[in-house]
């Protein structure tokens, strides 16, 4: 293969996995809902927040200008049998704000907004619940090694693929590189995040239905056969390229979906007001 395919392969490659951290940092289930709202006075644009952090209650804020629009949070927990509650909003600086409770790791809160002007009600999010589940600190260097080791994997795998698919060189070498990075980020860091996060290190199959977890799985494994095949069958092209999809399909499915969380309903009503 010459230098200059090489260079487009991986020039691809980075440019496909930047892509890929995009759709899953904007796909994945905490990621803030963003919208506008159209009002008699203007234009209200919008930011409801899916993720907490444990230690604290969670901040929700919409700024609104118009002094003669006022706010209604509503919430519960999510996953129980707690009646919904109203609270108004407060107004603060050009923002009307509302806290919601601090919950332990893995706990999750259901909420509302909508603002009122001139008795009219005005929803925010078409009147669908918003889920905010808390988590608890990851350290920073842990977090950092997690999303390199996990998106290197990523693009070592594309290159891998491409390799195969246009035969070139060391493709055994790139498949030993995407498995060494693929379980460093996802079978080593990646439970050492979730215990920080959740307090458990790993939620999926057996254990449970992590979709975070036992994708990860799905697509080691795909590798590690890949990597038994082209080391006995040097000549093989198809497992590299059929481990590369595997991987990009289970990569597509956004992050932290059915990922840990409280059932409240084993657990008494809040009793508000007390």
């Amino acid at each position: 293969m010459k230098k200059y395919q090489t260079a487009l392969i991986w020039l691809f490659a980075f440019l496909f996995t930047a892509g890929l951290a995009v759709y899953q940092k904007m796909t994945g289930p905490t990621y803030p809902i963003r919208s506008r709202l159209q009002l008699e006075s203007g234009l209200i644009k919008y930011k409801l927040p899916r993720s907490g952090e444990c230690g604290q209650d969670m901040p929700v804020k919409i700024t609104v200008a118009d002094t003669s629009v006022h706010g209604i949070f509503t919430y519960k927990r999510y996953k129980s049998n707690d009646e919904w509650t109203s609270v108004p909003m407060i107004r603060q600086e050009g923002e009307l704000v509302s806290m919601i409770p601090m919950q332990p790791a893995a706990g999750k809160v259901s909420y509302k907004v909508a603002l009122v002007k001139n008795s009219r009600t005005y929803p925010l999010n078409d009147d669908h619940e918003v889920v905010l589940r808390f988590k608890g600190s990851v350290p920073l260097l842990v977090l950092i090694l997690h999303i390199i080791a996990i998106f290197g994997a990523m693009l070592l795998s594309t290159v891998t693929c491409l390799q195969a698919i246009f035969k070139g060189k060391f493709v055994l070498r790139y498949i030993w590189l995407t498995v060494i990075f693929f379980f460093a980020g996802g079978l080593i860091l990646g439970p050492i995040v979730q215990k920080y996060a959740f307090d458990a290190y790993w939620t999926g199959w057996p254990f449970g239905h992590d979709l975070t977890d036992n994708k990860t799985f799905v697509g080691l494994v795909f590798w590690i056969i890949a990597l038994v095949v082209q080391y006995f069958k040097p000549g093989n092209r198809s497992w590299p390229v059929i481990a590369g999809i595997v991987f990009l399909v289970v990569f597509l499915i956004p992050h932290s979906a059915l990922g840990s969380e409280i059932d409240y309903t084993k657990q008494a009503p809040v009793q508000q007001g007390k």
